[in-house]
């Protein structure tokens, strides 16, 4: 089952700006990592609530949010039946080396990603 979010990817003008305005609202950084270029991940400092991913816009992409991720714990079976149900786009399940994360990625029927997460 897919349950509650794991993180939210934004994609920034400036990721390290937009990390700086995170940790005002009192988020710290969980990691720095290279993914897409400089990436930020931050964590509420209670624990409590989904990571935000910010990296940096690049080519053609806008600054928004670029998906929203929901953690689980079977990642084949879940992705097993998203195809069953013909949900849009899957791709996936897939080894992300610079996050140490399984993911599968898909699209809703206006064309916006989600994913599902399994770092475990």
């Amino acid at each position: 089952m897919i349950g509650e979010i794991d993180h939210i990817e934004i994609e920034a003008s400036d990721a390290t700006e937009m990390a700086d305005f995170l940790k005002k609202l009192g988020y710290e950084e969980l990691r720095r990592t290279e993914h897409h270029g400089e990436s930020f991940e931050l964590e509420p400092t209670d624990g409590e609530g989904p990571i935000f991913e910010i990296h940096t816009v690049e080519g053609e992409e806008v600054p928004g949010i670029n998906h929203i991720a929901f953690a689980v714990e079977d990642i084949e079976g879940i992705t097993g039946d998203l195809e069953e149900k013909d949900v849009d786009s899957i791709v996936g399940p897939y080894d992300v080396e610079a996050t140490g994360r399984r993911i599968t990625n898909f699209r809703d029927p206006d064309g916006r990603r989600f994913q599902i997460v399994d770092d475990e």
